[in-house]
Protein backbone atom coordinates (compact mmCIF):
# COMPACT_ATOMS: atom_id res chain seq x y z
CA UNK A 1 0.00 0.00 0.00
CA UNK A 2 0.97 3.19 -1.26
CA UNK A 3 0.73 6.41 0.92
CA UNK A 4 1.43 9.96 -0.62
CA UNK A 5 1.15 12.98 1.55
CA UNK A 6 0.72 16.15 -0.46
CA UNK A 7 1.39 19.25 1.04
CA UNK A 8 -0.39 21.85 -0.44
CA UNK A 9 0.11 25.45 1.42
CA UNK A 10 0.08 28.30 -0.85
CA UNK A 11 0.10 31.81 0.51
CA UNK A 12 -1.95 33.76 -1.90
CA UNK A 13 -1.63 36.69 -0.40
CA UNK A 14 1.56 38.37 -1.49
CA UNK A 15 -0.55 37.76 -5.01
CA UNK A 16 -3.12 40.58 -4.71
CA UNK A 17 -5.82 40.71 -7.01
CA UNK A 18 -6.90 44.24 -8.62
CA UNK A 19 -9.66 43.56 -6.89
CA UNK A 20 -12.43 41.96 -4.64
CA UNK A 21 -13.79 40.74 -7.61
CA UNK A 22 -10.43 39.54 -9.00
CA UNK A 23 -10.27 40.45 -12.92
CA UNK A 24 -14.25 41.38 -12.67
CA UNK A 25 -15.08 38.49 -15.65
CA UNK A 26 -18.02 36.90 -13.25
CA UNK A 27 -19.39 40.79 -12.68
CA UNK A 28 -18.99 42.21 -16.48
CA UNK A 29 -21.19 39.05 -17.69
CA UNK A 30 -23.23 39.85 -14.43
CA UNK A 31 -23.74 43.75 -15.30
CA UNK A 32 -24.34 42.53 -19.01
CA UNK A 33 -27.27 40.03 -18.48
CA UNK A 34 -28.92 42.30 -15.97
CA UNK A 35 -28.63 45.66 -18.53
CA UNK A 36 -29.71 43.77 -21.64
CA UNK A 37 -32.83 42.00 -19.38
CA UNK A 38 -33.39 45.43 -17.30
CA UNK A 39 -34.18 47.04 -21.30
CA UNK A 40 -36.96 44.39 -21.70
CA UNK A 41 -38.41 43.99 -18.04
CA UNK A 42 -37.92 47.26 -16.26
CA UNK A 43 -40.97 49.30 -18.58
CA UNK A 44 -43.34 46.38 -17.93
CA UNK A 45 -42.31 46.04 -14.17
CA UNK A 46 -41.88 49.41 -12.76
CA UNK A 47 -45.87 50.50 -12.60
CA UNK A 48 -46.04 46.87 -10.47
CA UNK A 49 -43.21 47.88 -8.30
CA UNK A 50 -44.53 51.49 -7.53
CA UNK A 51 -47.55 50.37 -6.80
CA UNK A 52 -46.17 47.66 -4.03
CA UNK A 53 -43.98 50.05 -3.08
CA UNK A 54 -46.57 52.57 -2.13
CA UNK A 55 -48.22 49.53 -0.82
CA UNK A 56 -45.74 48.56 1.31
CA UNK A 57 -44.47 51.96 2.73
CA UNK A 58 -48.10 52.80 3.49
CA UNK A 59 -48.62 49.88 5.80
CA UNK A 60 -44.78 50.79 7.34
CA UNK A 61 -46.37 54.28 8.27
CA UNK A 62 -49.60 52.64 9.45
CA UNK A 63 -47.32 50.53 11.49
CA UNK A 64 -45.23 53.36 13.01
CA UNK A 65 -48.48 54.70 13.99
CA UNK A 66 -49.61 51.72 15.79
CA UNK A 67 -46.28 51.19 17.53
CA UNK A 68 -46.66 54.51 19.26
CA UNK A 69 -50.50 54.48 20.34
CA UNK A 70 -49.90 51.12 21.48
CA UNK A 71 -46.72 51.93 23.42
CA UNK A 72 -44.48 49.57 21.29
CA UNK A 73 -43.34 46.14 21.38
CA UNK A 74 -45.84 44.78 24.19
CA UNK A 75 -48.80 46.88 22.95
CA UNK A 76 -48.40 45.11 19.25
CA UNK A 77 -48.36 42.05 21.11
CA UNK A 78 -51.79 42.59 23.48
CA UNK A 79 -53.79 43.62 20.31
CA UNK A 80 -52.52 40.08 18.75
CA UNK A 81 -49.76 40.22 16.68
CA UNK A 82 -47.17 37.49 17.06
CA UNK A 83 -43.66 38.57 17.81
CA UNK A 84 -42.70 37.16 14.24
CA UNK A 85 -44.81 39.81 12.66
CA UNK A 86 -43.63 42.43 15.12
CA UNK A 87 -39.86 41.88 14.23
CA UNK A 88 -40.40 41.36 10.65
CA UNK A 89 -42.31 44.97 9.98
CA UNK A 90 -39.69 46.62 12.52
CA UNK A 91 -36.84 45.27 10.38
CA UNK A 92 -38.55 46.16 7.43
CA UNK A 93 -39.14 49.81 8.89
CA UNK A 94 -35.46 49.89 9.42
CA UNK A 95 -34.45 49.27 5.99
CA UNK A 96 -37.43 51.25 4.76
CA UNK A 97 -36.77 54.68 6.84
CA UNK A 98 -33.43 53.86 8.65
CA UNK A 99 -34.15 54.01 11.85
CA UNK A 100 -36.24 51.54 14.46
CA UNK A 101 -39.90 52.53 14.75
CA UNK A 102 -39.55 53.77 18.39
CA UNK A 103 -36.62 56.19 17.67
CA UNK A 104 -38.09 57.29 14.26
CA UNK A 105 -39.52 61.08 14.36
CA UNK A 106 -41.24 61.41 10.59
CA UNK A 107 -41.22 64.28 9.37
CA UNK A 108 -44.11 66.78 9.59
CA UNK A 109 -46.03 63.84 11.64
CA UNK A 110 -46.50 64.93 15.13
CA UNK A 111 -48.57 62.36 17.48
CA UNK A 112 -50.80 63.70 19.86
CA UNK A 113 -51.36 60.26 21.94
CA UNK A 114 -53.76 62.21 24.90
CA UNK A 115 -55.81 63.67 21.95
CA UNK A 116 -55.94 60.00 20.14
CA UNK A 117 -56.87 58.15 22.99
CA UNK A 118 -59.55 60.73 24.16
CA UNK A 119 -61.08 60.56 20.31
CA UNK A 120 -60.73 57.13 20.18
CA UNK A 121 -62.99 56.64 23.47
CA UNK A 122 -65.29 58.97 21.94
CA UNK A 123 -65.95 57.22 18.15
CA UNK A 124 -66.08 54.38 20.01
CA UNK A 125 -69.31 55.36 22.07
CA UNK A 126 -70.94 56.82 18.96
CA UNK A 127 -69.54 55.83 15.55
CA UNK A 128 -68.33 52.87 16.60
CA UNK A 129 -71.64 51.12 17.92
CA UNK A 130 -73.42 51.89 15.04
CA UNK A 131 -70.72 50.13 12.47
CA UNK A 132 -71.15 47.43 14.52
CA UNK A 133 -75.10 47.27 14.31
CA UNK A 134 -74.65 47.66 10.52
CA UNK A 135 -73.18 44.53 9.52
Amino acid sequence: MLVAKVRLVVDFRSDRMESPEGKGTARRAWDAYVGAVGKVTAPALRPIVKLYAAGSVTDLVGFWVVWHQEGGFEGLRALGMSRASIYRRVKLFRIAFGAHPDEFEMPGVGLDLEGWRQGWAEWTKTKGKRAKSQS
